[in-house]
């Protein structure tokens, strides 16, 4: 019998089992898909930390919030939100490195409200991959 994180009675599920259920509840978008929602509206996160940021560049016109400030500045009702914030109706699109800690971080914002809150399949290296903008590093 399964439990609530999707493991067994008799343990932990581990991360590639919360991994794969948490995605299971996301509508994930390809690079381009994401060019084309932010070009409509979505919000683009960058959850990399600085040094990546610093090495490979960052997407422009993406909100720049370190993981550990995310949902503080994401909740709409939060004293602590970006102005980008408005509502719990935001489209927002959370890039990590290689997609994989953006999927964990858009669910903890569906959990918060913000129910169209997704992630980018393979992070910010399947989207240089893709030839999308990226602005160098001190740029």
């Amino acid at each position: 019998m399964s439990t609530a994180t999707g493991g067994r009675d008799d343990g932990p599920a581990g991360i590639d089992a919360l991994l794969e259920q948490v995605r299971e509840g996301l509508e994930r978008v390809g690079p381009h898909e994401a060019f084309a929602a932010a070009a409509n509206g979505a919000l683009l996160v960058d959850t990399r930390y600085a040094a990546l940021r610093d090495r490979d560049g960052l997407i422009p016109g993406a909100l720049v919030v370190e993981r550990n400030e995310l949902e503080w500045r994401l909740d709409p009702l939060g004293s602590h939100r970006v102005p980008e914030a408005t509502s719990h109706d935001l489209h927002v699109i959370v890039v990590c490195n290689e997609g994989y800690a953006s999927s964990l971080a858009a669910d903890s914002l569906q959990r918060l409200g913000l129910r169209r809150a997704t992630d980018l399949v393979g992070g910010f290296q399947a989207w240089r991959a893709a030839g999308l903008p990226v602005r160098a590093p001190g740029a």
